[in-house]
């Protein structure tokens, strides 16, 4: 509901100077802000002016309502355009309904309540002034929002002064950062060329020693082997030695033996060291596998008081893997067993566990003390105080040889309770949902895809690396099997364009190393189903 506290009747000029002026005490009335009182007082300037230069003349009303200062201006024609376009930007609102003009501008929220009285009081006892008195109160308005101008356009001269500073700063201190930063590369660079340098010396130094141990093994089994039969030759019935002399030949046959197991082990880690070791997956019946060590390792306890058993319950049938690789692992851990036990047991069992094959050879021997279990694992290392032979390598050999197979190798062991060494294997042939051959050599890929057969659910085939990626794209790929000569688009373009999460595997009949996109290469004049099989479970289940 709107208040009245004032009305006029607007005819002439000095009528428009009365209606900006009741407009103006009443907004400073009921607390505006001096700039809203003056663009109050504008407001109604205008409207009036307007309206009198029409030939028209007006009715001010002023009043309040609840939170906001209303007046209405009623024309005795058609209202000024222009004047209500300059009303409506300096008031909050302005309505036209035929010939009323209904302006508002609200009050501060945190405005004191009006004298009521007071205020009509007030305005009633306005009476016109003259035109020259109103200019110079109009004057003395425009002073003052100039003056505010100046004061606010001297405290932006002033941020801008504070922004070129902070400008000034940010520049040096971008230059200082500059500066370290390319030093820092400078630093960066010549830390990569040292270790390019270091790295190209290590790998000069590793196949030198690769070199040196396998010259080195091959001289000296051809002369121990030629001892080992020599001895044999001596301690026949009828070599004509008595039986201090028969002693003292067998004992030049185990120290030979001795110095050629020494030998053969170092011939074999520097191999698998330096991935020389070929792997030859194939379908291995695992019983028959353990039957076979049950009869190498039995011999070994001979004399003591130490049950060895190989149990195959719980055993697959059949695992992929390489034989020979899997028989010198379990070989290993059973000799080390038998070497560190002195009464007790030395079991092996087997577990399958969903995809995964677990083999524990658990013995009740010495054991190992918790700081060491990592340390035996390290080329030439052998627990203190517990020396009983051996060259400290069959532990790393061991381990490296599980990792050719896609699996882990682990002790747990306890000082003087004994030890449980735990080989994990994957297992089972591999399931892939959807594989892409990319081969120029249709009758190649028909080969791999009869291979893939019971491994791959669907196959796609294409004949370059543009339909390989083309079927990428369309299709929910699991594996992509390439061929590096292809037209087009070849076997090492498509691995640099084939996305990081799609694993791929390189089927060619070239001699080159494994790409660095690949997770593994494999030949065409050797693949085999098994072979096949091997890689693609190694590359799905990824690095271990």
């Amino acid at each position: 509901m709107t208040e009245t506290f004032a009305s006029l009747h607007v005819r002439d000029l000095p009528g428009v100077f009365t209606a900006r002026r009741l407009g103006r005490e009443l907004a400073g009335g009921l607390g505006l802000e001096r700039q809203d009182q003056i663009r109050v007082a504008t407001a109604l300037s205008e409207i009036s002016r307007s309206t009198l230069t029409a030939g028209q003349a007006a009715a001010v009303v002023y009043g309040v309502d609840e939170g906001s200062l209303v007046i209405t201006v009623t024309v005795d024609g058609e209202p000024p355009a222009d004047g209500i376009a300059a009303a409506a930007r300096l008031m909050d609102t302005v309505a036209v309904s035929e010939n009323l003009i209904r302006m508002a501008k609200r009050r501060p929220p945190n405005a004191q309540p009006p004298d009521k009285r007071a205020l009509s009081e007030q305005l009633a006892a306005l009476l016109p002034e003259s035109t020259l008195d109103e200019l110079r109160r109009n004057n003395q308005d425009l002073i003052t929002a100039l003056e505010d101008v100046r004061q606010q356009k001297e405290q932006l001269e002033a941020v801008n002064a504070e922004l070129a500073e902070t400008n000034r700063g940010v520049l040096a201190l971008y230059g200082e950062l500059s500066d370290e930063l390319e030093q820092t590369n400078r630093g960066v660079v010549a830390l990569y060329r040292e270790l390019d340098e270091k790295s190209e010396e290590l790998r000069m130094a590793s196949e030198s020693k690769d070199r040196f141990w396998a010259n080195v093994s091959h001289e000296l089994r051809t002369p121990l082997n030629s001892i080992i039969g020599l001895t044999r030759l001596l301690a026949e019935p009828d070599g004509g030695l008595d039986s201090e002399q028969l002693y003292q030949v067998g004992l030049i046959r185990n120290s030979t033996t001795t110095l050629l197991t020494l030998v053969n082990d170092l011939l074999d880690v520097a191999k698998a060291g330096s991935g020389r070791f070929v792997i030859e997956p194939a379908e291995v019946s695992l019983r028959t596998l353990l039957a076979t060590l049950r009869g190498l390792v039995r011999p070994m306890a001979e004399g003591k008081p130490v049950d060895v058993v190989v149990s195959a319950d719980g055993a697959p049938d059949t695992v992929l893997t390489d034989e020979m690789a899997l028989t010198a692992i379990l070989r290993n851990l059973l000799s080390n067993a038998v070497k560190y036990t002195d009464t007790g047991e030395v079991r092996l069992t087997v577990h399958s566990l969903g995809d995964l094959l677990e083999i524990r050879v658990s013995d009740t021997g010495t054991g190992i003390p918790a700081g060491q279990l990592e340390r035996v694992f390290e080329e030439f290392y052998q627990v203190p105080g517990s020396r009983r032979g051996g060259t400290g390598l069959g532990l790393p050999y061991a381990r490296r040889l599980a990792g050719l197979l896609g699996g882990q190798l682990t002790l747990s062991s306890e000082a003087g309770r004994g030890t449980t060494a735990v080989l994990t294997l994957p297992h089972g042939i591999p399931a892939v949902g959807t594989v892409v051959l990319a081969d120029d050599d249709e009758a190649f890929r028909k080969v791999l895809a009869a291979m893939l057969s019971g491994i791959a659910d669907r196959v796609i085939e294409a004949a370059d690396g543009a339909e390989a990626l083309a079927a990428v794209d369309t299709d929910s790929v699991d594996l992509v099997l390439a061929d590096l000569g292809m037209p087009g688009v070849d076997g090492k373009a498509l691995l640099e364009r084939l996305p990081t999460a799609i694993p791929a595997i390189v089927v060619t009949g070239r001699d080159e190393p494994v790409p660095p996109r690949a997770g593994a290469l494999l030949h065409k004049d050797e693949l085999t189903r098994e072979r096949l099989a091997f890689a693609i479970r190694r590359v799905m289940r990824g690095p271990r």
